[in-house]
């Protein structure tokens, strides 16, 4: 391994995690959201939650749910936060320096994005079957890095679309690299559940015990689908909707590009089995 691989694999194991200890509260801040079933109340934009507390923390954090906020245990900002906070801004929070807090506000929406291409390209940088492509994945993940590192008005003339877009390529590569390999271990077995490609409406589907290894469910509607005992392994979830998927017993082990998002929004329970790199809900029961 290269010392510039080595201190990239340093940096997103410590980045890539939000700590909302070195936070200035940005996400409860910066995102607006409107009354529903995720939120208990309307907020702008710009505008602080009424929860938030003057060193940043939530006033609320433990009733969370109970309050109508449930959409605040879903979020993940997949480390954006921090970085912006303490990087980006040095240190000097909204209140400090309020000639600078509408720039915050924009770059932090921004720095969500990159962060979260820094989660996907270091998964699929990890994957032996992707290794044909490794050094493409590799070139991806420290330029990623070094937008994430970029002063504010440089952050601004980042095409976000047109990056994202670039970096799905390597993503789909990937994804079609490492389920190939895996169907071609299984070859044979019988009792697949095909499902079609990209963007599917499984909203509510009875998938209860069903074999979806090696699946794409890329960007697949599955809120509220029973999901029970599923085998999920190797199946590709980037930018599924898991709202109140149903995932108690299933075996996440090995899926790709999961995030900790997408299991926040679910439910699960002791028996839900997940990839080493998400921690497993406190709203889910023990």
């Amino acid at each position: 391994m290269s010392k510039t691989e080595n201190n990239t694999n340093l940096f997103n194991r410590a980045e890539l995690r939000a700590d909302c200890e070195r936070c200035f509260g940005l996400c409860c801040v910066a995102l607006p959201y409107s009354a529903s079933a995720d939120f208990a109340f309307d907020k702008d934009g710009g505008q602080p939650c009424k929860h938030l507390k003057p060193d940043f923390r939530c006033g609320v954090h433990d009733s969370l749910r109970g309050r109508g906020m449930r959409g605040c245990t879903v979020y993940d900002c997949f480390g954006a936060g921090q970085k912006v906070s303490q990087v980006t801004y040095g240190g000097r929070d909204w209140r400090q320096d309020p000639d600078n807090a509408r720039q915050m506000f924009d770059v932090f929406p921004i720095m969500w994005q990159l962060h979260e291409l820094l989660w996907y390209l270091t998964e699929a940088r990890s994957l032996e079957p992707a290794h044909p492509i490794h050094d493409e994945l590799q070139t991806a993940l420290e330029e990623t890095i070094r937008l994430t590192r970029l002063d504010p008005e440089s952050i601004f003339g980042v095409d976000m679309w047109t990056y994202r877009a670039n970096v799905n390529v390597l993503l789909l590569k990937t994804s079609e690299l490492v389920r190939e390999n895996g169907r071609r271990k299984r070859k044979g077995q019988t009792g697949r559940k095909n499902i079609p490609d990209r963007g599917a409406d499984l909203i509510g589907a009875k998938l209860k015990g069903a074999d979806l290894r090696y699946q794409s469910l890329r960007g697949a509607y599955l809120i509220a689908a029973d999901l029970r005992g599923a085998d999920l392994r190797g199946a590709d979830l980037i930018g599924a909707d898991m709202r109140d998927a149903d995932l108690s017993g299933a075996d996440l082990t090995g899926s790709l590009f999961l995030s900790q998002a997408q299991i926040n929004a679910a439910k699960g329970n002791a028996a839900t089995k997940l990839p080493s790199s998400l921690v497993r809900p406190l709203h889910w029961p023990a």
